[in-house]
């Protein structure tokens, strides 16, 4: 994802004497914006692995989202859908029917990521529909997604495409066609898998993944992962791997390298006893023994973060 963007303040204007003036001073010193990191920015939300998931993991779904009823009552019962990714990688957009796109994967974003999408939705909801819509890199203090939606578990569909960005009529603007086909074909086969919440297998020119965002604690999970690695059983069946992991917004995302021809759905089996093994070590309450330990601190020097 993007790297976090600095704020830059405008030149003062100066007074007689060259210095800025003191109500000039004063007024940037409100105006200053400073950017706080959030490490969990769903946490609250149901369902808080598949956003990240669909931040992170997923190039094409979509689920739709329900106004808080005060938003209800000041906007009206406006259909939000929440994007993985929008056109230009915009943080949101409108229709002309009034209609609100929420874009998860974007350029520009704060230490919270809760916030951002928090602005980016209020932003929609006050801009003219079907005209284009601002929001600022760094949106400052004020609600968060939390604070906005009814938060029911997603309901995510997934696309081969992008055409769900699109009105019917819009593929037959040639330019619209060419950009839809060059987004399009810079998607990775992904498939949503029903083993595991928040797990999903996907394609790649070589081989294919499965990556899975886990629901607990980092330290529980990590434990839980290194008594499987000592054990034996940190794999999907013959012919996979262990890839490593990486943390993502609080959570810890196991992937694994697949043969690549396998479709999705021969991976089920295996990542559903690999789910109730893992389900077993989490509640293993014994301490890690000297193997576990080892596995532990291998697992953590090939780990990678992402925000």
């Amino acid at each position: 994802m993007s790297k976090r963007r600095k704020q830059t303040r405008s030149a003062s204007v100066a007074g007689s004497s060259g210095a800025p003036a003191g109500g000039q001073r004063a007024k940037e010193k409100r105006e200053k914006i400073r950017d706080v990191f959030v490490p969990r920015p769903f946490e609250g939300l149901a369902d808080e692995a598949e956003w990240i998931a669909l931040r992170e993991l997923v190039p094409a779904a979509s689920a739709p989202l329900r106004l808080h009823p005060d938003l209800v009552e000041r906007y009206g019962d406006r259909p939000v859908t929440l994007s993985t990714v929008l056109p230009m990688a915009w943080p949101a957009m409108t229709k002309p029917d009034g209609r609100v796109f929420i874009g998860l994967q974007r350029h520009d974003q704060s230490g919270d990521v809760s916030r951002d999408l928090a602005v980016a939705l209020l932003a929609a909801l006050d801009a003219e529909p079907g005209k284009q819509v601002s929001v600022p890199p760094l949106p400052g203090i004020g609600p968060r997604l939390q604070d906005l939606l009814v938060t029911d578990r997603l309901d995510i569909t997934m696309h081969d495409g992008f055409d769900f960005w699109l009105d019917p009529d819009a593929t037959d603007d040639p330019t619209v066609q060419a950009s839809l086909e060059r987004a399009n074909a810079s998607i990775y086969p992904t498939v949503r898998l029903a083993a595991a919440p928040a797990a999903y297998w996907c394609r790649v020119p070589e081989k294919s993944h499965v990556r899975w965002v886990l629901p607990d604690d980092e330290d529980p999970a990590l434990d839980a992962l290194s008594r499987l690695s000592a054990a034996g059983e940190l794999t999907l069946g013959e012919g996979t791997r262990f890839a490593g992991m990486f943390r993502a917004h609080g959570r810890l995302v196991p992937v694994w390298d697949l043969p690549r021809n396998p479709e999705a759905d021969e991976w089920e089996a295996p990542l559903a006893d690999f789910a109730k093994r893992y389900a077993g070590a989490l509640a293993d309450p014994a301490p890690l023994d000297g193997a576990a330990r080892r596995a532990r601190q291998g697992l953590v020097g090939r780990q990678l973060t992402l925000r």
